[in-house]
């Protein structure tokens, strides 16, 4: 009877989307504040170049 537990499927929930994101991948990983940083930096230099060389 317990092995017909351990092969029953998961209820479909919250619980399996959870595991699934649980599992670390390979791969490159960086800080999420990296990640935002970047683009807004390259916005406001982007401006700040427009700015000084409109003028």
């Amino acid at each position: 009877m317990s092995s017909k537990k351990k092969s029953a499927p998961l209820p479909a929930s919250s619980g399996g989307l959870m595991r699934f994101f649980e599992d670390e991948t390979k791969g490159f990983k960086m800080d999420p504040r990296i990640v935002i940083s970047i683009p807004i930096g390259l916005i406001a230099v982007s401006w700040a170049i427009d700015i000084f060389l409109s003028t």
